[in-house]
Formats: C-alpha cells, sequence, structure tokens
C-alpha cells in the first residue's frame, strides 16, 4: 500500500502497522501525537473495489472503542446533575419496559455497567439465535430494542454486582441505552450533542453512510457496514484517524466546564483486573508502566480492527485503524500498543 502522508513522525510505526494488517487490509490509519508533533499517515485505498485513496478523514468502523464514548457520555451526564455512577439501573429503564429487569440480589448500578462488574453476562439472552443468519458480516443486525427489552426480563447476574470483573457487551450497550433513556434522545443524537459537537468531531457518527468511509474486509471480503441497532452504545461510532486522534488529545488536556471533568474522570481507576498488574478506569484499561499512566482500548468488528491510547504524563496519543477483521495470526493491536508505550 502507497503512504499518502510524508510526514516522517511515525513514519515507521505506520509501516510496522501496515504490515502487521496485511494482507486483508487495504486501508490503514495511523494519526499519533508525542512532544508536541503530530502525524496522520494514511495509506492504502478504501476497499478492493474502490480505488479512492484513505485520507485522514477516512471513517472506519471502532468497534468495541465505542465504549470509551459511551463511558464519557456517562460521566457527562453525570456532570450535569443528571444521574449518578450509583445509581441502581432500575431508576433509568424505559418505563414501558417496567417491570422487566435483572435479576439480581442486590442492585445492578451504572458504574457496574461502565466496570464490566455488572455480573451480566457478555452477551444478552437470545441474541445468538438472532444473529445466526448474518454470523460472519452482521451478527447484531437482527437484535433491536424490543429484543433487549426482552433481554432484560430474563437475565440472572453470573455474581454479586461489583464483585468481579467479567467483560460484557451486553453491559455497556445496556449502559448505552438507560443513557438515551434519560437524555430522551436517541443514542446517536445524545452523543453527537454532548460528546462530539463539543470535542469537535466532524466525523465521529453512528451513521452507516458516513461520506468517505472505508469497506471492512474479513479475510478478504468485502463485508457491508457494520449494523449494531439494540446495543449502540457497546460498538456503533466510527470515525476517521484525524477525530480519533482529535478525541484522544481532549483527554490529554481537560479543560473546564462539565466536558473537562468529565474527562479527568473517566480517566480514574476504578479497580483492579484479575490476574493482572492492570487496573480499569470508566471503560479504558489503565496500566502503570515507568512511572506514567497507560490508558488504552480495543475494538473490532467482522470487518475492521482499531485501537487508541494515550498517557497523560507524556502526553502522547495513538490511534490505529485498519479495515480488517481480527484473526488469529493478526498482530495489529498489539503493534499499536507497542507503538504507544514506545512514545510515552
Amino acid at each position: 500500500m502507497e503512504r499518502t502522508s510524508e510526514r516522517t513522525f511515525g513514519a515507521a510505526e505506520s509501516d510496522v502497522l501496515v504490515r502487521a494488517a496485511a494482507p486483508h487490509a487495504t486501508a490503514v490509519t495511523l494519526a499519533l501525537a508525542s512532544g508536541g508533533r503530530r502525524a496522520v499517515h494514511c495509506h492504502g485505498r478504501l476497499g478492493r473495489d474502490d480505488a479512492a485513496p484513505c485520507t485522514p478523514d477516512t471513517v472506519f468502523e471502532l468497534g468495541s472503542l465505542t465504549k470509551t464514548f459511551t463511558g464519557l457520555l456517562l460521566a457527562t451526564m453525570a456532570a450535569r446533575g443528571e444521574l449518578a455512577l450509583d445509581d441502581p439501573v432500575e431508576q433509568h429503564l424505559p418505563r414501558h419496559w417496567q417491570p422487566a429487569t435483572v435479576r439480581s440480589g442486590t442492585p445492578v448500578r451504572l458504574l457496574h455497567l461502565a466496570t464490566h462488574t455488572s455480573g451480566l453476562p457478555r452477551l444478552p439472552p437470545g441474541l445468538l439465535a438472532t444473529a445466526l443468519p448474518t454470523f460472519l458480516s452482521n451478527p447484531y443486525s437482527g437484535f433491536h430494542d424490543e429484543q433487549l427489552r426482552t433481554a432484560l426480563a430474563r437475565t440472572t447476574v453470573h455474581h454479586r454486582p461489583g464483585a468481579h470483573f467479567c467483560y460484557s457487551n451486553y453491559g455497556v450497550g445496556l449502559l448505552g441505552r438507560l443513557l438515551a433513556e434519560t437524555g430522551s434522545a436517541p443514542y446517536a443524537e445524545l452523543l453527537a450533542e454532548r460528546v462530539c459537537r463539543p470535542l469537535g468531531l466532524r466525523t465521529a457518527t453512528t451513521s452507516l453512510d458516513a461520506p468517505g468511509r472505508a469497506t471492512g474486509h474479513r479475510r478478504g471480503r468485502p463485508l457491508p457496514p457494520w449494523r449494531i441497532p439494540g446495543l449502540p452504545g457497546a460498538g456503533a461510532v466510527r470515525a476517521s484517524g484525524t477525530d480519533l486522534l482529535r478525541y484522544l488529545e481532549a483527554h490529554l488536556s481537560p479543560d473546564g466546564g462539565e466536558l473537562g471533568a468529565a474527562l479527568r474522570d473517566v480517566q480514574c481507576p476504578r479497580l483492579r483486573l484479575p490476574h493482572s498488574s492492570g487496573r480499569l478506569a470508566l471503560v479504558w484499561n489503565h496500566r502503570r508502566t515507568g512511572g506514567r499512566d497507560l490508558l488504552f482500548h480495543a475494538g473490532a468488528t467482522r470487518g475492521f480492527t482499531a485501537f487508541a491510547g494515550f498517557c497523560p504524563q507524556s502526553a502522547t496519543a495513538v490511534a490505529a485503524l485498519a479495515n480488517c477483521g481480527l484473526t488469529l495470526d493478526n498482530r495489529f493491536v498489539q503493534s499499536a500498543y507497542e507503538v504507544l508505550t514506545r512514545l510515552a
């Protein structure tokens, strides 16, 4: 793939990521900032059948990186006094869903959803049945709001809320739905109003028709756009390398006001991860190394892989995007993390 950015800062790192994404990606973006330097490196084209070049504004699916946006939306609404992190889930359910709720001996709280300690399973009950027809391309596409309500009524927590870490797409996806209900707007509109516009993010969206978007690929086969209608807070956001870098830089230099408070709040470690020296903040993974804090998260859909991370002490941020899904031999995320650790 041909590089479309000639900046020298980060050029070697971007070449490493292109090799890590080979042979299935046609488009790779590495956006990074450190020590006062900033660059966005773009390689390749939008798809196997689309010769348009990958640019700093090319839009990629972020997959579970969406969860960090949902965590920031939660912290922003808490800063505005619309909710509290310790609020029980039932307090923010849609009225017409009552009495459907999670079966639990103690309350599941919003903080539990944002730290994967709710006791909810990784996926909602019933999702796999709806996923089968499109499992290899769009497994969440048949799971809508009504299926989420039904799943909630069928859910029993696996452990006491707050007691154990267990990664849950269901939990953060439910959190996004609760925030939408509390904010009286669909998740996409609420995120745009409370997070994306204040941060100046021009391409970040949940729309399937984002202009200039890359085509996702699974082992070289083009895929349709990712759809996750019932759980958008877990994986629906798309963004360009430029916007993702701007998003990370906002975390490095939080300003005043509600969003500044929220940007600081999401970085606070909340719990220690099992069998690891790492911790979890609000959605963000947190690791202390060399006397510095690294906060990072990865994401993937069937056709895309993404990584984002930052180090507040060294003012370093790294965003890496590729239009190919994860495979067992794919080192893209690990390579991006290594770029972050070297720069930080």
